[in-house]
């Protein structure tokens, strides 16, 4: 018996679209992840790019459990002393709420060239609007 292993051309991508409106933001983040990685196939190959792509639009209206909208806290540092910048998870989500949802995807990535590769298959909306029609992405529901 011999263990199948994927070739670049064998690899279909599908477009998937995601709804992030009142979804709880860790459970679709490691749903997303999943996708992009292509854990969800049967032909699932570590070292291979065997995901799909991920629409995700309405991720300003994302929900968050328990108190971590002001608890919760993301920590930029700009290289010079002393210069720590925090701000909470309510203040990012007014700000950007489109990296708020891509910071936790990334965590949930592998930190290496195919992890970098299979985050650039997500396109994530603050709205509803999206210019992915033409790839006629099909509705997933995490």
């Amino acid at each position: 018996m011999k263990t199948y292993s994927m070739k670049a051309g064998d690899i279909s991508r599908d477009w998937y679209i995601i709804d992030a409106t009142d979804k709880t933001l860790g459970r679709l983040a490691s749903g997303i992840a999943s996708r992009l990685r292509g854990k969800h196939k049967p032909e699932y190959t570590p070292h291979m790019d065997t995901g799909d792509y991920i629409v995700v639009i309405n991720t300003a209206h994302v929900a968050v459990t328990g108190n971590k909208l002001k608890n919760k806290m993301y920590h930029k540092h700009t290289g010079y002393v002393g210069n720590l910048k925090s701000t909470s998870l309510s203040e990012m989500l007014q700000k950007d709420p489109v990296k708020v949802l891509s910071l936790a995807v990334k965590g949930m990535m592998p930190r290496n060239p195919l992890g970098r590769q299979m985050q650039r298959k997500l396109k994530i909306y603050a709205d509803d609007k999206h210019q992915h029609d033409a790839q006629r992405p099909i509705e997933l529901n995490i």
